[in-house]
């Protein structure tokens, strides 16, 4: 799921790094003294108490600066009202998670994937999926309903890591005349499944699905199937593994 795993962060866990002054760029000094140490620093929000608020990257995460009022001191972290409200997601969701969401989707857009349904589908869901994944069949069997009445369309962004022969079946699978008519025999056949894996890999081949594991490590997934999908609200969210029964709809969407 693409929101911060903990959205306390301290300043002395940002390691230092060495940016040239040229490139930072016009903010307070105490906030330029968190960007030194690797944050980026995405925009200025309003904030209570005198305090000014600035949304910030690190470590793809959103993190939440408050500078206070005498422009020295910079506070990391959560703000919370007497309710126990959280007054930093709101800037947090608009400035960083939702640009950062599709940026995502437009990488998965623009990687290597083949189409398991119709391209007219209104629900679009990306999955990282290897060839040799037991749990990537699963999902591909979950999403049949959704799939087959026309509702979605899952494009699997092909991998080779779990086994010594995944990433040559995984080529197999590119290289096909018919890469959708491909990969419906292979994962339709499950255990029995006959693809072989390429020979050879041709370079360009390669390039693809080394781009493609480049980038499921870029959007912090390790192990297949990732699901990338929009919720209701338009945010991209990440699944780790085959869905239970409600997050299944929830990756799915209603059906037809």
């Amino acid at each position: 799921m693409l929101r911060p795993i903990c959205r306390t962060v301290l300043l002395s866990t940002l390691p230092l790094l060495a940016m040239p002054l040229a490139q930072a760029q016009e903010w307070p000094a105490a906030i330029q003294a968190v960007e030194a140490r690797g944050a980026e620093i995405v925009e200025r929000f309003d904030a209570p108490s005198g305090l000014q608020g600035y949304a910030a990257r690190y470590n793809g995460q959103g993190v939440a600066l408050y500078l206070t009022a005498d422009g020295e001191h910079v506070l990391i972290g959560s703000l919370l009202n007497a309710q126990g409200e959280d007054l930093s997601r709101q800037p947090l969701e608009q400035l960083v998670y939702e640009p950062l969401g599709q940026e995502r989707l437009a990488k998965l857009a623009s990687s290597t994937w083949i189409a398991d349904g119709s391209a007219s589908a209104p629900r679009i869901v990306y999955m990282f999926s290897d060839p040799n994944c037991p749990y990537c069949n699963m999902f591909w069997k979950q999403a049949r309903p959704w799939v087959e009445a026309g509702d979605v369309q899952v494009r699997h962004v092909m991998v080779g890591m779990l086994r010594q022969d995944s990433l040559a079946k995984a080529a197999t699978l590119l290289s096909a005349n018919d890469q959708q008519a491909a990969l419906h025999a292979h994962e339709s056949a499950g255990k029995a499944s006959k693809l072989q894996a390429l020979d050879e890999i041709p370079s360009a081949i390669e390039q693809q699905l080394n781009d493609n594991i480049t980038l499921m490590a870029e959007l912090g997934a390790s192990a297949t199937p990732a699901i990338f999908y929009l919720d209701e609200s338009g945010q991209l969210l990440q699944q780790l593994g085959a869905p239970g029964p409600q997050v299944l709809k929830q990756i799915m969407g209603p059906r037809s």
